[in-house]
């Protein structure tokens, strides 16, 4: 059976699925759909954005074929069900590579798209929907539309980080970024406090085309801030593509305890940092230990419980970062809330095309936690607060429980989304935050018509 959860196993998700190809027939007849339906690609976001529990999920997974590649211009074109771990796989042995991915090759295109994901390289390249040539939409009054920049322009705004609340993505084109391999040179950097982080990013943005901080969020004291700087750029000599390794790893099942607690986070960190430090200086990585790290165990996200984890992460502006950030890290520590995974990245200016996309110029903290329940939730609470009055916003597909009035905090624009969703396309995240705002309202009733 299959399972339709997200990422972060906080709830388990009671809708009915829906095949992509019954989904097709289904909207372009007019006939026979749910009060309200939502795509679902590989599940890998961590909240109830890809979630639809008061009606069904449309099964992408199953339309996932290559429709054409142009090895010359570096054009690709799928369906939308096609995983970035295939893409690569494709298009990796020609010498090129997607201009942006996210921390996972096993999301779908159409994922990638609907939620405008972001990489280690948005200073460089923006987010993914910056390289987005067209797509095709199918939308429940039966038609299908083509977007781009050129035609039906709006919807084409609205889809790209709309979570795929604007319709049923089917195809999708997207130009690729010439590489030379796609494996990559790394350089490992430590450094022993946030103020040192601060002085380098900006520098090593402007050196390379990747960069992204590990943090050990347990150091207190004189160590607070510590942690590494992980630059790359792909390599010039070598291979241009070697096939991927197996993954031999995995979590069978969910544990009825939590293994990753304070006590085994401490320890993790300092095996991390040690070999880091052993690393340091530049070394070859292949694309899959840089760009993926955790791909290499499957359902790694079950080591978290039987109640499962909350991601936090939020995005803040340059001038505010030397302040918000280390006073975030901070609250977690006193919180007494230990996080497995802490990223920090430096957002540019490249501009998305999407109407809600999250990245924005500045800093964005990642934090991942065991769900603790109302401990956890009043320390996101508190990080909310801290964001929200620095000027920054909190990131929709990580979110598994924000309120509506940090929703229109972080997204003003929101409303412009609204205005050009699918009415019969709706997600749980849009039911408990924009839709209990003004204005929300008459969406909801004619989703439930």
């Amino acid at each position: 059976m299959a399972d339709y959860s997200a990422f972060g196993l906080v709830r388990r998700n009671t809708a009915q699925a829906i095949g992509a190809e019954d989904a097709v027939e289904r909207l372009r007849a007019g006939r026979g759909l749910p009060s309200s339906v939502l795509p679902y690609g590989n599940g890998r976001s961590y909240g109830d954005t890809c979630l639809n529990d008061a009606g069904a999920l449309i099964d992408m997974r199953s339309m996932k074929r290559v429709l054409a590649f142009d090895a010359e211009s570096g054009l690709f074109t799928a369906q939308a069900g096609l995983m970035l771990s295939d893409l690569i796989a494709h298009v990796g042995p020609k010498g090129w590579f997607p201009a942006v991915v996210p921390g996972t090759q096993f999301v779908t295109l159409g994922g990638a798209i609907a939620n405008d994901v972001h990489g280690k390289n948005h200073h460089r390249r923006g987010t993914f929907g910056c390289h987005v040539v067209s797509f095709t939409l199918l939308r429940s009054d039966g038609e299908t539309r083509h977007c781009s920049a050129q035609e039906n322009a709006e919807l084409f705004r609205a889809t790209i980080g709309g979570m795929g609340l604007t319709g049923l993505i089917l195809d999708a084109t997207i130009r690729l970024m010439k590489v030379a391999s796609v494996d990559v040179n790394e350089r490992v950097r430590g450094f022993s406090g946030l103020d040192e982080y601060f002085d380098l990013a900006a520098d090593a943005d402007a050196r390379n085309e990747y960069a992204v901080a590990w943090l050990d969020q347990l150091a207190s004291g004189a160590s607070a801030g510590r942690g590494f700087l992980l630059t790359a750029n792909h390599a010039e000599d070598g291979d241009v593509y070697r096939v991927p390794s197996a993954r031999r790893l995995a979590v069978p099942f969910r544990p009825p305890v939590n293994f990753l607690n304070r006590w085994s986070l401490a320890a993790f960190n300092r095996a991390f940092a040690w070999s880091k430090a052993r690393a340091e200086g530049v070394r070859r990585s292949s694309y899959e230990s840089y760009f993926f790290p955790l791909d290499a165990v499957r359902h790694w996200n079950r080591l978290y419980g039987p109640r499962g984890l909350l991601q936090h992460q939020s995005v803040v502006p340059f001038e505010a970062a030397r302040e918000t950030i280390p006073a975030m890290m901070a609250a977690a520590r006193e919180a007494g809330q230990a996080s497995f995974l802490t990223v920090l990245k430096r957002f540019g200016d490249v501009a998305s095309p999407g109407i809600l996309s999250f990245p924005r110029p500045g800093y964005t903290l990642t934090l991942d936690f065991s769900n603790a329940g109302s401990a956890t939730r009043a320390l996101f609470e508190r990080l909310d607060r801290m964001t929200v009055e620095a000027g920054g916003a909190v990131n929709p597909y990580k979110d598994a429980r924000m309120g509506a009035a940090l929703f229109e905090a972080s997204f003003p624009g929101w409303r412009d989304l609204e205005a050009l969703r699918d009415p019969a396309f709706l997600s749980d995240f849009w039911r408990r935050t924009a839709l209990k705002l003004p204005a929300g309202e008459k969406g909801e009733r004619h989703a439930a018509e």
